[in-house]
């Protein structure tokens, strides 16, 4: 893992964040507590702010940037899932950014909302609360189930559980 300050701005990384070895953390980027930031993942802060809420996970092979003018704001219990990108957007609470899904500059998406895997989400779309999103382009097909929510969260539990635990393996 790597936190590195560019052109003196420096990551603030809560103290109980899990950076598995092989991420890198770069700039004006701001980790809450208990994020945690999986193998080859990027999270760019170096043209513009980046700001990730507690208890979100950006799993293996993500990018997350925040080019110059559109800063990223990702809110607490978040997936960002393998391979995922997202570029100068805002993501609500509670959501998820399905296996290799793009989110583009200026694109919201909404509290609760479930961005399918592969899902192109174009520059300054608007993604309503508790959203299904597929497709490319993504669009909203459908409000998110109750039953979908609670696999998710059964899920999410149990990553922020292994990153505690990698977290011990690798102080090691």
């Amino acid at each position: 893992m790597s936190v590195i300050e560019f052109d003196g701005k420096r990551p603030k990384v809560h103290p109980s964040v899990f950076l598995a070895p092989g991420s890198w953390i770069i700039g004006e980027v701001t980790l809450e507590e208990d994020v945690n930031v999986w193998t080859n993942a990027i999270i760019r802060g170096d043209d513009d702010k980046v700001r990730i809420g507690a208890r979100t996970t950006v799993l293996e092979n993500c990018l997350i940037e925040a080019p110059t003018g559109n800063s990223v704001n990702i809110g607490k219990d978040v997936i960002i899932s393998h391979g995922a990108t997202v570029q100068g957007a805002r993501i609500d609470d509670g959501s998820i950014v399905g296996i290799g899904a793009i989110v583009l500059d200026n694109a919201s998406i909404g509290e609760r909302s479930i961005i399918g895997s592969g899902a192109l989400v174009s520059p300054r779309t608007e993604i309503l609360t508790n959203q299904l999103v597929l497709g490319v382009p993504a669009k909203a097909v459908r409000e998110c189930r109750e039953a979908e929510h609670e696999y998710m969260k059964k899920e999410h539990e149990r990553t922020l559980s292994k990153a505690k635990i990698y977290k011990e393996i690798y102080k090691k």
